[in-house]
């Protein structure tokens, strides 16, 4: 049993949990909690820590029967599985009532041409419309997991996001995510210009939601398939970024808002897109 904050593998485990660039580096991230450790791919699994209150009650059969099944098939793929002391447990967690269990995961990786590829070949043979969103500076790590999650309601093939966006590996955007950082294709890129050249070669019409926009988003038909850009919280996207779009588009608003929260316009839009197909069978 670990009991001492000066362990080494402590001492990585809060490093990958405060350091973006150690991540980043080792190409590993630290998730924690019950949901996450359900949906988490064993194969990307590295490391498992239990505090020892937790595991007595898991090995009893008190607590998370399910979560015990999957530690010992874990354990049986030679995936390092360690008991924590829980004050040293409370150190290395990220939240305010941890629930026993974190671990180390190697991060995923995926192909952004081809998963562009992917939806235009499978909208060319007649199926689901591409659907993609690119996000520019965004900063809320809450914000991020929530994109994450409703673009797994909605059907979206990808998150894009530029250098400026929070890191997806944040805590708190794991967290936000409840599992779908597990199924939904991400990328990372320079500026949202490298991801837009390659949607536009699959005839993926950018639409941008924009203030000064004058067509209302449910006023259209999402037929070509769509990617949405969406832009800092704060400050909208870049004037050069709107303008490589094709359609600029608005949400209307009642009262005195200036704007939507970003994850909610970008729900608007995914869900205005995917419903359009749902209801029709095709895009006009």
């Amino acid at each position: 049993m670990i009991t001492s904050l000066s362990n080494q593998k402590i001492k990585q485990i809060i490093a990958l949990r405060d350091k973006p660039r150690i991540r980043n580096d080792s190409g590993l991230f630290i998730a924690e909690g019950v949901r996450m450790f359900e949906e988490a791919p064993p194969e990307q699994i590295r490391e498992i820590c239990v505090s020892q209150p937790t595991w007595e009650q898991m090995e009893s059969g008190d607590k998370y029967p399910l979560i015990w099944k999957k530690l010992l098939l874990c354990r049986e793929r030679d995936i390092a599985l360690e008991q924590v002391s829980e004050e040293v447990f409370r150190k290395a967690s990220d939240t305010q009532t941890p629930q026993g269990i974190l671990f180390v995961m190697e991060q995923a990786a995926y192909s952004l041409p081809e998963a562009v590829a992917r939806a235009g070949r499978r909208q060319r043979q007649g199926g689901r419309p591409a659907l993609f969103l690119v996000l520019e500076d965004i900063q809320d790590p809450g914000n991020l997991g929530t994109i994450l999650r409703t673009g797994e309601g909605a059907g979206v093939d990808g998150v894009i996001m530029n250098r400026g966006t929070v890191d997806i590996y944040n805590p708190k955007t794991i967290r936000s995510t409840m599992g779908s950082l597990f199924r939904v294709p991400f990328f990372r890129v320079e500026r949202p210009e490298e991801a837009i050249a390659l949607l536009r070669r699959e005839r993926i019409r950018i639409c941008a939601a924009h203030l000064e926009a004058e067509r209302y988003y449910d006023e259209i038909s999402y037929g070509e398939g769509s990617a949405f850009l969406i832009g800092n919280e704060g400050n909208g996207l870049r004037r050069e970024t709107a303008m490589e779009a094709d359609l600029l588009l608005k949400i209307p608003m009642e009262g005195r808002l200036e704007s939507l929260n970003a994850a909610v316009a970008a729900a608007l839009l995914m869900y205005q897109a995917a419903g359009a197909y749902r209801r029709s069978g095709e895009f006009c």
